[in-house]
């Protein structure tokens, strides 16, 4: 039997002499030879060992908000010689120096993989050409952090006394200390749901550009040391001029052909298999020749990953393919890899306490530098400290470069051990809580001020957010808002946000667009076209409308934040959601996008103003523009009782307003039940509209009288196809009216009326705006009333109102109103 042998350094750092039979990888099964004694079978049974593992770890670490990168070193560390691994039956089983090296191996290609996918994510733009506070904090955070644990580090070498190791080990580990790198800052903040917050976007921008200072750096060094070993002139140029060669090579010729290729792609089309098998090749091909060349290969990955265009249709397809296989398999080795290389019973207290020191003054460094530029960078105190800590954010950075320093001897498996426990796990353990509790939650940050149509004055800007997600549903979006009759007297202040997923990137995008539209990202490109139909809505009504668009670009999980944010920021009073399902001209149920309900269901809870959702059912009626309409815009207006249905009403009096616009105000009661406290509530609201469009032939009102749910939606059902537009409260008491309704509810956060006005089983095909007036860290600003009844003693809904005054959002109530109005109309349910 042919044998081969072969000098490896396997996990648990002893040097062993391996011998392995080369005819053989697989066994023939266990009944014939054990399979862990085959390579194969032992790297199968290793990988899915330590995937479970630290899957486990991460799930109990969850509730304490630790991120995955935690688990999967404390996985490593389990088996390695600190717990585990110390049983040698265990060890020899498990993870024997036999199978190391192809466990290593795998490790390292999930490695040069993910930083690959790490490169196609940067946004290049971005990196080198940062804003102001970026650069300011790249270069302030790094060079004071790598001149300051310098300088600690030579103090601590004067002033204590150390064995040759650890001294040599520290100017290392200052070094180590000085790393701001973005895939550390993003996966955390990613993982934290912090990416989109102000403070996680300077801190990624600002990583970025600490990046490419660092990764210049990096080049340089590897080549000085590269030239040092050689002797001869020629060989010495050669060393110096080959990383600049390829990277002359990769911005001149790589990336324009790669660009030209995907040009000569039909649009729409996806990416093809051979795109991808190619970009796999030329990946292998870079990493190859930065071996080569004497550079490291993350230099070849995360060059090549660079020059691959970001975003749709080439980098997102590439990151798409490789998120599993690499991300969530391959990558998570290495991180484990380095724990089972990780001996705790190596570790010497004075190594322990001197390397914790100089790693806790490199922490706070980096927050004292913040601090310090705040004059400059216009950040608070509290922003700078958060930045700071999202600054000392660690990852995949710190450990490679560990196990670089590691394989060149610059650190023993004793200080080895020390950094990844010290810097890497515990500084993650520590930040991790420290930013939740600075950058708190968005309920923290929700106005107390009332932010409602309601209680809004008439004589001011109403400023409408609206967000939009597909160029098919903006025609009925900006139907809406030309029914909003905007004014002189009254403008509107339009935010328009289009929301796009976040693809292929890393960092999310907030764009914000002027008339002079700048430079967008290729996958954002229908933004334009959805602004410019909005455009055209400010050019209509340009004396009382006022645009200001954004492109929101970022992942669906985080997509509520911006919104939230975005209309605090804008101080918008109504923000307006696009519905997650859309309908064919048929009738049927086109797509439906369950993200947008999520983001929708997270909306609703964290909003700190009004909001409506938007159910766009024009295609089948037709959208033509209201502006040019002759038939007019007819809207019902459902009213049953709450604060949400006072919401719907404010704005269905704001609707009623414009000329082209016919309003019903359909109000549903109960027969034989009263609440005389609740009823005079409603009854006060409802007369202030009646009273203000007295003269409005377009005003219609008409009562209802229902006995239970299945009155309810017979009548619900029966409003067909008479209206463009049905505006509804989304949230009402429990009541006998409501019984059954939402016994089938597939959208819970239209509410049960609104649910029920959107199935597509009831038949209505008019578009549907449900509403909720403004919470405040989930509960409501005034007090719910109750549905409005019929008391059958005062001979009808209404008590004469004795004082003329005028309610909360500026209407006017009067002192009687005649029951004889000529478009008022009253029904009632005789069924028993």
């Amino acid at each position: 039997m042919a044998k081969s042998a072969y000098l490896t350094d396997n996990a648990f750092s002893e040097r062993n002499i391996v011998c392995y039979d080369h005819s053989d990888v697989i066994s023939n099964g266990y009944k014939v030879r054990n399979p862990l004694r085959f390579p194969a079978p032992l790297m199968v049974f290793q990988l899915s060992i330590i995937s479970l593992t630290s899957l486990i770890i991460g799930v109990g670490l969850k509730p304490l908000g630790q991120p995955i990168l935690v688990a999967q070193v404390l996985g490593g560390i389990l088996f390695g010689p600190s717990a585990l691994g110390r049983s040698e039956v265990l060890r020899e089983t498990i993870f024997p120096p036999r199978g190391v090296m192809a466990l290593e191996t795998a490790a390292t290609f999930g490695v040069f993989f993910n930083l690959f996918a790490i490169g196609v994510e940067c946004d290049s733009k971005r990196m080198f050409r940062p804003g102001k506070k970026a650069v300011i904090i790249g270069i302030s955070v790094l060079f004071s952090s790598l001149i300051s644990n310098m300088g600690m580090a030579t103090l601590m070498q004067s002033f204590i006394t150390m064995d040759p190791p650890l001294a040599k080990a520290l100017p290392v580990v200052a070094i180590s200390q000085c790393i701001v790198g973005f895939p550390n800052v993003c996966s955390l903040l990613k993982e934290m749901q912090m990416l989109n917050t102000d403070q996680g976007r300077l801190a990624t921008t600002s990583a970025m550009f600490c990046d490419v200072i660092g990764f210049t750096m990096g080049a340089v060094g590897f080549i000085k040391l590269q030239v040092e070993k050689e002797h001869s002139i020629p060989r010495k140029m050669g060393s110096g001029l080959s990383p600049l060669i390829l990277v002359i090579f990769t911005i001149y010729f790589v990336r324009p052909a790669i660009k030209k290729t995907l040009k000569q792609r039909p649009d729409g089309k996806p990416v093809g298999e051979n795109y991808f098998v190619c970009i796999l090749i030329i990946v292998l091909t870079y990493i190859f020749a930065a071996e080569t060349i004497g550079q490291h290969f993350l230099f070849g990955a995360l060059l090549l990953g660079m020059a691959i265009p970001e975003g749709p249709p080439l980098g997102a397809a590439l990151i798409n393919k490789l998120h599993y296989p690499i991300g969530k398999l391959l990558y998570p080795i290495f991180l484990t890899t380095s724990g089972l290389k990780t001996d705790v019973f190596t570790i010497h207290f004075k190594s322990l306490w001197v390397i914790s020191l100089l790693v806790l003054f490199s922490v706070l460094i980096k927050i004292a530098v913040m601090i310090i530029i705040t004059r400059f960078t216009g950040l608070t105190v509290h922003d700078s400290v958060i930045v700071g800590l999202m600054l000392n954010s660690k990852g995949i950075c710190d450990v490679v470069f560990f196990n670089l320093w590691r394989i060149s001897e610059a650190l023993t498996d004793e200080h080895f051990a020390v950094v990844i426990i010290i810097s890497v796990i515990l500084v993650t353990v520590i930040i991790t809580p420290l930013l939740k509790y600075l950058l708190g939650s968005i309920e923290e940050q929700t106005p107390t001020k009332r932010r409602t149509l309601q209680h809004s004055k008439p004589d001011t800007e109403l400023r409408i957010l609206v967000c939009v997600h597909h160029l098919q549903s903006v025609p009925t979006m900006v139907n809406l808002l030309e029914a909003s009759n905007a004014t002189e007297q009254s403008p509107i202040g339009v935010i328009g946000l289009v929301l796009i997923e976040l693809v292929g990137r890393a960092a999310p995008l907030l764009i914000t667009h002027n008339h002079t539209q700048g430079e967008i990202p290729e996958d954002a490109s229908i933004s334009l076209q959805i602004i410019s139909a909005l455009r055209q809505y400010e050019l209509a009504y340009e004396t009382c409308v006022t645009l200001q668009p954004f492109t929101d670009i970022t992942h669906f999980d985080l997509m509520h934040e911006d919104i939230c944010r975005l209309s605090l920021d804008q101080n918008a009073t109504f923000l307006i959601l696009p519905f997650h399902k859309h309908w064919e001209i048929d009738g049927s149920i086109g797509t439906s996008n369950r993200a947008i309900q999520n983001i929708n269901s997270k909306v609703i809870k964290k909003a700190p103003c009004s909001l409506g959702i938007l159910v766009d059912r024009g295609i089948l009626k037709g959208s033509m523009a209201i502006l040019n309409n002759q038939k007019g815009y007819h809207v019902a207006v459902i009213y049953i009782g709450g604060p949400d249905d006072a919401e719907s009403l404010a704005y269905g009096a704001r609707l009623a307003r414009h000329p082209n616009v016919s309003v019903t105000l359909i109000r549903f009661l109960m027969f034989g039940y009263d609440n005389a406290r609740e009823r005079k509530v409603d009854n006060s609201l409802i007369e202030a509209v009646r009273y203000e469009n007295s003269m409005n032939e377009n005003f219609i009102y008409e009562e209802r009288v229902t006995r239970d749910g299945v009155g309810l939606s017979a009548s619900l059902r029966s409003l067909e196809d008479r209206y463009d537009l049905i505006v509804v409260g989304r949230y009402h008491e429990e009541s006998p009216l409501l019984v059954g309704l939402g016994e089938w509810s597939e959208c819970p956060e239209l509410g049960v009326v609104g649910d029920f006005l959107a199935s597509p089983d009831v038949g209505i095909i008019a578009s549907v705006l449900v509403v909720q007036q403004q919470r405040f860290r989930g509960k409501l600003l005034n007090r719910a009333a109750k549905p409005v009844v019929v008391n059958n003693q005062d001979g009808g809904p209404y008590p004469e109102m004795n004082n003329h005054n005028h309610n909360n959002n500026g209407m006017s109530t009067p002192t009687t109103v005649s029951n004889d109005h000529p478009r008022w109309e009253i029904t009632i349910d005789r069924a028993n």
